[in-house]
């Protein structure tokens, strides 16, 4: 399935704003522009400068930090130059990433290549486009950065308990301090440049006490390196940040505040630079995804749950719904009538594309096929 991105971007005032009832933006010209006429769905609708108010917000909660956009999160030319004519760098997880943000003029030096898990072909492409930043998180990854990357600047991803989040990442990345403080050794003895260190408390995290946590460690090692001689300058703090989805978050701001005064009681001799991979604090609330309902069934008489199937699903870009785990707003035209629980599923064949079974959604009793949700 092809997921249509559709990109409106005039100029918005502020009284062109409003919200949907679930704290989730939603402005008048992104309305006008689905009523106008949108291509077939799903179709997502981003508003740039709903992109832009997202990115200032977050800078002015941690001035003085590097922003890196999270690419990931939604890789579409028109945010990249949006965010790269305001002054963000970019996290790429990807060779492809790394390429279209080159495409766009990003200069090689503001492209972090954060993923720890990549080919050593892609190392090597990379590094011959120029970027000269990249992650790691094991001695095999640390030996290709070297191989193909002579002379980089390194920084190790260390596990972290995610806690509380949302999307945890379990322990598919990272590595543990101790061994972080060896891979940082041996990355200066190949003639690599160890440069920091980075986390991830998990995507939707809404606990400081998290980031609290893994900054205390983050300075033990940090004092340890410095024992060897290795003064690392970078703390990269990742992602993670949340916003509201059918419950209000604590505000970035707040969230933003409690983190840095972890980072000045931690770090308090020696301040690193901060380094930030927002990439669904920025994105997720500057659009929608209009999905179409393909049918409405019961599967037997009298079921007090109906089924609702749309035109997009697990496996057309909705991932995390998987466990229900992230839980998205939902609006129709038909929201002034009565309402009635449902479960709802995607388009494909396989049994496990379910979004929603166990989270309580109710909507119109009157929904049927061809409907926008």
């Amino acid at each position: 399935m092809i997921l249509l991105i559709c990109l409106y971007a005039p100029l918005m005032t502020l009284n062109q704003v409003k919200y949907s009832g679930f704290g989730i933006l939603v402005t008048t010209k992104v309305e006008k522009f689905l009523v106008s006429g949108c291509p077939n769905t799903p179709c997502l609708v981003v508003d740039l400068d709903v992109v832009s108010m997202n990115y200032k917000r977050f800078k002015e909660a941690f001035p003085g930090s590097m922003i890196y956009y999270a690419v990931k999160a939604n890789p579409a030319p028109p945010i990249l130059k949006k965010l790269a004519a305001l002054g963000s760098r970019f996290d790429a997880a990807s060779l492809l990433e790394v390429e279209r943000c080159l495409a766009i003029g990003v200069e090689p030096q503001h492209i972090s290549y954060g993923n720890t898990i990549k080919k050593l072909d892609d190392i090597a492409a990379a590094y011959d486009l120029g970027v000269r930043l990249f992650a790691f998180d094991s001695e095999h990854d640390l030996q290709n950065i070297n191989f193909a990357a002579p002379g980089s600047k390194v920084f190790c991803r260390i596990m972290t308990k995610n806690t509380g989040a949302a999307w945890p990442f379990s322990d598919k990345f990272g590595c543990s301090p101790d061994m972080a403080i060896d891979l940082l050794i041996d990355a200066e003895k190949m003639g690599l440049e160890p440069h920091g260190v980075s986390f991830h408390v998990g995507s939707q995290q809404t606990n400081a006490r998290e980031w609290g946590k893994a900054l205390k460690c983050i300075a033990l090692l940090f004092n340890k390196l410095r024992k060897h001689g290795i003064n690392l300058d970078l703390l990269n703090l990742g992602g993670g940040f949340p916003i509201s989805y059918r419950k209000d978050v604590v505000e970035i701001e707040v969230l933003a505040s409690s983190i840095q005064e972890y980072i000045a009681q931690y770090f308090s001799d020696r301040l690193p630079t901060i380094m930030c991979e927002p990439g669904r604090y920025i994105i997720a609330e500057a659009g929608l995804l209009r999905s179409e309902v393909v049918l409405v069934s019961s599967k037997y008489y009298g079921a007090k749950r109906r089924w609702i199937y749309l035109d997009v699903g697990t496996y057309g870009g909705l991932a995390e719904t998987m466990n229900e785990a992230i839980q998205y707003p939902l609006r129709t035209l038909r929201d002034d009538s009565e309402k009635g629980p449902v479960i709802i599923a995607g388009p494909s064949c396989d049994g496990a594309d379910v979004l929603y079974r166990n989270a309580g959604y109710e909507l119109p009793l009157t929904l049927k096929a061809g409907d926008f949700v």
